[in-house]
């Protein structure tokens, strides 16, 4: 076996508990063993209330991330050291300009709106990421599990009694310095088909998919011939049952079998499956999102929040070509990749699938109770760097400014929340926190943020200990 930190070590003889775990590994990633299943994510340890609410969200996340100054708060008047070369274009909401990459979303201002001021201070892609969607900042600089749980967790957790026939929370891999923290597996996401390197410093994985294709058809959550591997894997459990059980004061044996059932029922069933298969789609839909892994994925990520989820994250990594750059997420360093070569390679898919998931949400009603995110964990540096020997343009990590883009949920659209000065450094309007965009979500979700919460030591920890709900979007 691996361990999350890529050492190896011999576990040694397996007893009743550890089988169970295995039995508890994600599906899609028996083989790895790397994961929690859903019958280890339904195996929460506390009891919450119940949050009536219909909203959800995708979380489109690119990893590395994105350059707010060349997608949507551009500055064509900074030095040329700063502002490259792209061009903003007008959207059809007057004063609000994006990137000229952006066509079809320059017409789609009106159903999404723009927070150019938010900002922290983790300048590391996991501790960035930890700091981000946690609220919280690490311990560590690069970890590859979180200390403190994410949103999707929370969120999870939360709504845990609302689990009846589709997992509430899923997501196509684990983050990078993401996962459930002391709130244990039965609050980490669902995942089809995970690849342990995206929870790593890697950045060269090939995107991982979230729809029925490829490497996932097979995968134990969605085909027949997962189902029929899964009720296998299910006789197996029932097997173990004939060793001696061993001592167990909490009960956590049996309520493991009980979730393990629940799983079951949940992953072999007709909901979760037809979530997850994209054959079940409108072709004229399927072609508006484009053939792509990101038209795939966002197709599915709709579908997925249409049948109920409650969460969904899903990376927003891209194979450029060999010859634009190395990685596939969107660490453009200049030593990664041609920063401006890898946006126009990239932008048009982009482009394409993100403004045909808004203007679905729009034309189904859904943009009434779900909310679409694209951001990642800091913006770029406005200051272009060119260290690659190649002399190539990039840019570095920058947590004092980023951009998010928001579209739906039931929140105030065709707008721009703050600035940032001159050259794209810092906010200069509206400073704020990135936990406010937390804060806003879990407003969305009626979740409480001042509720505490226990780690593994007992100590009481609020989900979030700052951050107020943006008021121009509420």
């Amino acid at each position: 076996m691996t361990s999350a930190a890529g050492h190896s070590f011999c576990p040694g003889p397996l007893d009743r508990r550890t089988w169970l775990r295995i039995g508890g590994l994600s599906f899609g990633a028996l083989a790895a063993g790397v994961q929690p299943s859903l019958s280890g994510l339904l195996a929460a340890a506390e009891q919450t209330p119940v949050v009536d609410r219909e909203f959800s969200v995708i979380l489109f996340w690119a990893n590395g991330g994105p350059s707010h100054i060349d997608l949507f708060d551009l500055k064509p008047h900074a030095p040329r050291e700063f502002r490259g070369p792209f061009q903003p274009i007008p959207t059809n909401v007057p004063g609000i300009e994006i990137t000229e990459h952006l066509p079809l979303l320059a017409r789609l201002a009106d159903k999404f709106a723009l927070v150019r001021s938010l900002h922290h201070e983790r300048n590391e892609h996991s501790g960035g990421t930890h700091r981000f969607l946690s609220g919280y900042a690490s311990r560590a600089a690069n970890l590859n599990d979180a200390e403190y749980p994410e949103i999707g967790s929370i969120v999870a957790k939360q709504l845990e009694q609302q689990t009846r026939d589709i997992p509430l929370f899923i997501a196509n891999t684990k983050f990078y310095g993401g996962g459930p923290a002391y709130l244990g597996p039965g609050a980490a996401p669902y995942m089809p088909s995970p690849n342990p390197l995206t929870s790593t410093g890697n950045n060269v994985y090939d995107p991982v998919p979230i729809d029925n294709s490829g490497a996932a058809t097979n995968n134990l959550a969605i085909g027949p011939d997962g189902v029929l591997a899964l009720r296998r894997r299910a006789n197996l459990l029932r097997d173990l049952d004939a060793l001696p059980r061993l001592g167990d004061a909490g009960g956590m044996i049996s309520a493991f079998d009980g979730f393990q059932q629940r799983a079951l029922a949940i992953l072999s069933g007709s909901r979760t499956r037809h979530a997850f298969d994209l054959t079940q789609e409108n072709p004229r839909t399927r072609l508006r999102y484009g053939d792509t892994h990101w038209g795939k994925s966002l197709l599915t990520c709709r579908r997925l929040v249409e049948a109920g989820v409650r969460f969904v994250q899903c990376q927003a990594n891209y194979r450029l070509r060999p010859e634009t750059g190395r990685t596939s997420n969107w660490d453009d360093h200049s030593v990664n990749s041609h920063i401006f070569d890898a946006y126009e390679e990239k932008l048009p898919t982009f482009d394409q699938s993100v403004s045909a998931l808004v203007e679905d949400l729009y034309d189904r009603g859904l943009d009434r109770h779900v909310l679409f995110v694209f951001c990642g964990e800091f913006g770029r540096t406005p200051l272009i760097r060119n260290q690659d020997p190649s002399g190539r343009p990039g840019r570095d990590h920058w947590s004092r400014a980023m951009s998010v883009l928001l579209a739906g949920g039931g929140l105030r659209m065709g707008q721009v929340v703050g600035a940032t000065n001159a050259r794209a450094e810092e906010p200069v309007e509206r400073a704020m926190d990135s936990n406010c965009l937390l804060a806003t979500i879990y407003h969305r979700f009626g979740i409480d943020t001042s509720q505490l919460q226990h780690d593994r030591t007992g100590r009481p920890i609020p989900i979030l200990s700052d951050g107020e709900p943006i008021r121009e979007l509420i």
